[in-house]
Parts: C-alpha cells; sequence; structure tokens
C-alpha cells in the first residue's frame, strides 16, 4: 500500500482531487490532499503569505510531521510542481518518489523561476478571458498574483470535465500568489537531495494550459526518471498513479 500526498495547482484546493483520492483508496492505498496557503479551506488570507515557503507552510508541516521510516509519493499538479519539488529538496529521505501530473517541473541546474517563465513566455498570446493578473511589481516585470476567472475555467481547465465540478471549482477558486522573486534563486533545489528522487511525469494530451509540448519540453529538460501519457480523466490519472507505487513503493 502506497500513501500519496496529493498538491493542487494554483487558486485551487484539496477539494479538486476528491475523485482521485476516492479511487486511490479504493485500490487499497492512501491518499491525502492538501489545501496550500490560503487555498482550499485554509484559513490564512493572500495577504498573509509573504513568501513560498509561507505558500508550501501546510506540506512542509506535514512533511516534517511523518515518522522518519515512512515514505510518501508526493504528487503535484501544475503549480503544485513547484511545492512538492521543494518539499523533496527538504526531506528527501521521506520521498520514495514526485509526481508531475501536467506540472511545472524543474531542475536543480537552473533556478525554479525558469520553469515559471517558460509557461508565462509559451502562454503570453493565449486570451486570458475572465482571469485576472496582477502587475504589483509593475508592468515590467513579471505577474505577482493571478485569480482563474469562471468562463476560463469552464473553457479551459475543465473543459473536459462535468458541469458539476465546474460550479464547484468556480465556487472555490482562490486568488493567489506566484512568488517568481523567491523561485530565482540559484541555491533552492540540489542534485544532491531534489536530484536524487526518481521522477515520474504523467502526460496530459488535452491539457489546454499546460499543453503537451510544454510538457514535454519541462521532460526534456529535468531528466525525469520515466513519464507517461494519459487522458484527462481521474481513473486514468488513478492507474498510472498505482503504476508509480508498483515500481517504488
Amino acid at each position: 500500500m502506497a500513501h500519496f500526498v496529493l498538491i493542487h495547482g494554483l487558486c485551487l484546493g484539496a477539494w479538486c482531487w476528491y475523485k482521485v483520492v476516492s479511487l486511490l483508496q479504493s485500490a487499497g492505498h492512501r491518499a491525502t490532499p492538501l489545501d496550500l496557503g490560503a487555498s482550499g479551506i485554509n484559513p490564512k488570507q493572500i495577504t498573509e503569505l509573504d513568501s513560498v515557503s509561507d505558500y508550501a507552510l501546510p506540506l512542509t508541516e506535514f512533511m516534517a510531521s511523518l515518522p522518519d521510516y515512512e515514505k510518501v509519493i508526493l504528487v503535484g499538479h501544475s503549480y503544485g510542481g513547484v511545492i512538492i519539488s521543494l518539499a523533496m529538496e527538504s526531506f528527501p529521505t521521506k520521498v520514495s518518489a514526485a509526481v508531475y501530473l501536467s506540472a511545472l517541473m524543474p531542475n536543480h541546474h537552473s533556478p525554479i523561476a525558469t520553469a515559471l517563465a517558460e509557461f508565462f513566455k509559451r502562454n503570453e498570446a493565449e486570451p486570458k478571458m475572465d482571469s485576472q493578473v496582477w502587475f504589483d511589481d509593475g508592468p515590467e516585470n513579471p505577474p505577482t498574483r493571478t485569480l482563474l476567472g469562471p468562463k476560463y475555467i469552464a473553457a479551459k481547465a475543465y473543459h473536459l470535465s462535468p458541469k458539476e465540478d465546474i460550479e464547484l471549482a468556480t465556487t472555490l477558486l482562490r486568488p493567489a500568489k506566484l512568488f517568481m522573486k523567491d523561485l530565482s534563486s540559484e541555491s533552492l533545489l540540489t542534485k544532491e537531495k531534489f536530484g536524487s528522487i526518481d521522477r515520474v511525469y504523467i502526460v496530459c494530451k488535452d491539457d489546454l494550459p499546460i499543453n503537451e509540448s510544454l510538457q514535454k519540453w519541462y521532460i526534456e529538460n529535468s531528466t525525469a526518471a520515466d513519464h507517461m501519457a494519459m487522458f484527462s480523466k481521474p481513473q486514468e490519472v488513478c492507474k498510472c498513479l498505482q503504476q508509480v507505487a508498483e515500481k517504488y513503493n
């Protein structure tokens, strides 16, 4: 039995994993979805997040609470790939493998911000629709905050999902910070810690914001241990995660 720790993307929360959690538990695994700072039902507000460490604190505290003998499989979706990477660096002996589910996957050769900058570069011309982006450091600098809009969610993020899931998402979305300044440091990830953990990338061919081409760019630039192709369905996600569990548990 594997223990999966599931980390959501920007503006989302632990709630977005509800179908995957149910499927993993039905297959006999443990699944722990976490709300990051100012996300989901986490009581913090976005104004209370002064650094990416504040945002990642719920995962940091969870990893610190694990017994030294216990290992988990970290799963990050979208921006959640950044957060599990930081946890891998801090707790390398407690992670048996890391799974990047259509996620930003950095490497230890360059700042984490490089992976985020590539996303912005490739999506610069894409319509933002009713999503909001703030440039608190000036328009000449990278964006600092974002909030996904209901129309954007329906057209770009949940375009293959049932209407009920779209309604759930639009009800629970919260604004999020990007922490580009924090992630520009050269020393956040090392080969000895982050680089020592096997990484698996699950390619979502129908993803629109992080399209298949960008996902493959992350794989090629991050020396992932393996990659898997899948459709955008919870059952397929669970199937891929079970394959990871068989290999690394």
